[in-house]
């Protein structure tokens, strides 16, 4: 039997109750967003609950993903669990290894009647939340994948065109030495440094970041986020961080607020930036695909997803789970598909929402929101590039998050940070492994 860190739960005695609600088909949703997208997610609920008479879905936010997983696990502890959480991808295996306190989706979806075709999921989006058995485990919900955007007044301010090519980091180079000669104090800041810059910079040069398929063909699996092609990015990062060219100002997205008040001129961050810049910005701005290395590896392939998927959690009645069902389906349709889609920057996680925003019109009148779905589409993913499923990967991104910031610092050398993060991350992978066989 499968122990996990909800196994642990299950093994302290604690029973699975449904959680206590103020109605017999109230629905609870706890999700990580806030500002304009938890705005937009409010909007989302709201239109369901006033589409139908019976169900109510109750949304709250839990802080940041990292904090959300949290509650979550502390609820099911106490046996007080949502219906439904939100994940970030990096838990996607510490889920897939939660036995008995996860309902699967594709089994919620089926006794719930609701409208579900697996197939209608564009594959780059399904394989990250689908067993080996070919089942969806988790819904798709805000999948991202990074862009590098372009704050064209910066340019123009430094004196630089800003239509010049970036299309790879050998000409981005070059540009961000334009940009430090021309007056510019922040050529280029970064959101996600972890997930851009040795995650996608794996996939998009199909390169391994990890063994056993980047997790994908077992939990025996270890790091190789320290070979040739990754140290050579982060030495040439380190270096623009040493000359003032790259701008360090925290691990998650603290970056975005640099950016959108026009202070950077290059901006490495998820296609979701959309909706905040869009909002936000007082200066022209547009979006291009993420630089790669010319001549390494077989760049460029294809970047990989971020954001999150939405688990349904065990404890729970069966009325309940009809009403689960409804609302997974209303958030999958095409209409509501397309428009978070167009008003985010995250992926449309079906084919036809896709359709449906081309065919409106969209792309052509917002060029550039298109990149992100190409850049994950063009090419048929390799084991290199169809995503991360590694144990313990939020603590392991803290690891990496450590030795990258002793690399921006001058501290350490590529080689070392990357050789320590594969030490102190493989020790977790281990771990993992011994509590999942």
């Amino acid at each position: 039997m499968k122990k996990s860190l909800f196994g642990a739960i299950l093994a302290s005695g604690t029973a699975l109750s449904p959680l206590s609600a103020y109605a017999e088909t109230e629905v609870q949703f706890w999700h990580a967003f806030t500002g304009r997208l938890g705005e937009l997610v409010a909007a989302q609920v709201e239109d369901f609950n006033a589409s139908q008479d019976d169900y109510v879905v109750v949304q709250s936010h839990k802080g940041n993903y990292s904090e959300t997983l949290n509650a979550g696990i502390a609820a099911f502890r106490a046996g007080e669990q949502p219906h439904i959480l939100m994940v970030f991808e990096v838990g996607t295996a510490t889920m897939m290894s939660a036995t008995g306190a996860t309902k699967p989706v594709f089994e919620v979806m089926a006794e719930s009647g609701a409208t579900f075709d697996p197939d209608a999921y564009i594959g780059s989006v399904k394989g990250y939340y689908t067993s080996t058995d070919g089942e969806m485990l988790s819904l798709p919900f805000n999948s991202s994948t990074p862009v590098l955007w372009v704050n064209r007044d910066a340019f123009e301010a430094a004196g630089v065109d800003p239509d010049t090519d970036l299309s790879t980091w050998q000409k981005v180079g070059e540009t961000l030495d334009a940009l430090k000669a021309g007056g510019e104090d922040c050529p280029l800041v970064t959101a996600w440094q972890s997930w851009i810059h040795l995650e996608n910079f794996s996939a998009y040069h199909d390169v391994p970041f990890a063994s056993k398929d980047n997790g994908f063909a077992g939990t025996d699996t270890e790091l190789m986020l320290n070979g040739e092609a990754q140290v050579a990015h982060l030495t040439a990062m380190g270096q623009w961080a040493q000359d003032g060219k790259f701008i360090y100002t925290g691990r998650r997205n603290e970056g975005g607020a640099n950016f959108r008040s026009g202070e950077c001129a290059l901006f490495t961050e998820s296609s979701a930036g959309y909706a905040g810049i869009k909002a936000e910005a007082q200066f022209d701005f547009d979006v291009r695909p993420l630089p790669y290395w010319e001549g390494v590896g077989n760049s460029p392939q294809n970047t990989i997803i971020g954001g999150a998927s939405l688990w349904v959690l065990e404890g729970h009645e069966a009325e309940e789970y009809k009403g689960v069902g409804e609302f997974l389906a209303y958030l999958s349709s095409s209409d509501v598909q397309a428009q978070w889609h167009q008003d985010t920057g995250y992926l449309p996680i079906t084919s036809e929402a896709g359709d449906a925003t081309r065919a409106a019109g969209f792309y052509d009148e917002n060029p550039g929101t298109d990149i992100a779905v190409i850049q994950m589409t063009a090419k048929e993913p390799t084991a290199n590039s169809k995503g991360l499923r590694l144990g313990s990967f939020d603590q392991i991104r803290g690891i990496i998050d450590e030795e990258l910031e002793a690399i921006w610092a001058g501290d350490k050398s590529a080689q070392e940070a990357m050789d320590s993060a594969k030490e102190r991350g493989d020790a977790l992978l281990r771990r993992f492994e011994s509590a999942n066989k």
